[in-house]
C-alpha cells in the first residue's frame, strides 16, 4: 500500500478517536440507548461504534426508536467527506512532524523495528510513514485490523448521518473537526515509546478484542466494556485516558444541559466508551440531578 493509498483510505474512513471507551446504576442495562429526562423534558442518548461490519446491521430497535423520537441528531463532530481534499491536507499537516523530527527519533530501536515488521505484513513501508506522529499511526493500524479481519464497516455515526441528511433532520455537533484532529496529532506527545509498543501489541489481539465489543455493544454489557476500552487505556496510558475520555465527558457536559432548553428534542451519539467507566457522561449527568433510564 503506497503513502497515496494510505491517505485515500484514512480519509474515506475518516477521524477515529474512539473505539473506540461504571455507574453501578448502568450495569444491568440490555441496550446502548439512554433517556436522561428533566421534568418533561428528555435527551436520548446514544453509545456508538465508529467502526461497524455490515452483519451488525440493522441496529438494535432502540437506536431507531429515540432516532424516530427527535429532530436532531448530535455527533461527536461533522463527518469529513472522503472528497474533502482541504481537510485532508489539514489532517496531514497537523498528524506530521516538522523540522525534520522523525517518529524513529522518538522510539526505541526495537520499537521501530518491531512497527517495521508489522507495517510489513499490510505490504507498507515503515520508511513512508517515518514522518508522521504517533496518533496517526494508531488510528491508521486500528482501521487496517479492521479491514483484515473482515470487520470494517459504516459506523453507527456513519449511518444516522446519512440517515439524518436523507429525512432532512438537524445536526449538531459536539466538537469541531479541527478539535479531533488536533487530539489525534497529540495523542501520546511525550509517551511514543509506551503507547506506540502497547498499540503494536494490541493490534494482535484486535479480532479477538473486537468480537467481543460488538455483543458488549448491543447489549449495554457495561462491565465487559469497561475491561476491554477503558480500563486498557486507564492503565497503560493514563495522560491519553484523560485527554480522550474525561475531559471530553467533562466538556460535553453543558453541552448536553442546554439541550433541555430549546424546543428541538435530540438524539446524541458518542462513542460508547463514554457512557461507562468512572466519570462517563450519563454518571455526570446523573450526579447533576437529571434521571437516567435505560430505552
Amino acid at each position: 500500500m503506497t503513502l497515496k493509498n494510505i491517505k485515500k483510505f484514512v480519509a474515506k474512513a475518516g477521524l477515529i478517536t474512539s473505539i473506540g471507551l461504571l455507574n453501578t446504576s448502568l450495569c444491568m442495562a440490555e441496550t446502548s440507548v439512554w433517556k436522561v429526562s428533566k421534568g418533561e423534558d428528555q435527551v436520548y442518548i446514544g453509545g456508538t461504534v465508529h467502526i461497524l461490519p455490515a452483519s451488525e446491521f440493522p441496529l438494535p430497535a432502540e437506536f431507531l426508536t429515540a432516532y424516530q423520537a427527535t429532530d436532531t441528531i448530535v455527533l461527536e463532530t461533522q463527518l469529513p467527506d472522503p472528497t474533502d481534499t482541504s481537510f485532508q491536507a489539514k489532517l496531514m499537516q497537523q498528524v506530521s512532524y516538522t523540522n525534520d523530527q522523525k517518529l524513529s527519533d522518538k522510539l526505541s530501536d526495537e520499537t521501530f523495528k518491531q512497527l517495521e515488521t508489522h507495517l510489513a505484513a499490510f505490504g507498507i513501508n515503515v520508511n513512508e510513514m517515518n514522518g508522521f506522529k504517533p496518533g496517526f499511526i494508531v488510528m491508521m493500524m486500528a482501521m487496517l485490523e479492521a479491514k483484515r479481519a473482515q470487520l470494517a464497516g459504516e459506523g453507527v455515526d456513519a449511518y444516522f448521518n446519512k440517515l439524518a441528511a436523507k429525512d432532512n433532520k438537524g445536526k449538531e455537533y459536539l466538537e469541531s473537526s479541527d478539535f479531533q484532529i488536533n487530539l489525534i496529532a497529540n495523542m501520546g506527545h511525550g509517551n511514543e515509546e509506551e503507547l506506540m509498543r502497547s498499540s503494536i501489541a494490541q493490534m494482535g489481539e484486535f479480532k479477538e478484542m473486537f468480537n467481543k465489543l460488538l455483543p458488549a455493544w448491543r447489549t449495554g454489557d457495561s462491565d465487559t466494556l469497561v475491561e476491554l476500552v477503558i480500563d486498557k487505556v486507564k492503565d497503560e496510558d493514563p495522560d491519553t485516558f484523560k485527554k480522550m475520555f474525561t475531559e471530553r465527558n467533562q466538556n460535553w457536559i453543558p453541552l448536553i444541559e442546554k439541550m433541555f432548553n430549546d424546543n428541538d428534542k435530540e438524539f446524541v451519539l458518542v462513542g460508547v466508551g463514554h457512557l461507562v467507566g468512572e466519570n462517563n457522561v450519563l454518571a455526570l449527568l446523573e450526579k447533576s440531578g437529571y434521571q437516567v433510564t435505560k430505552l
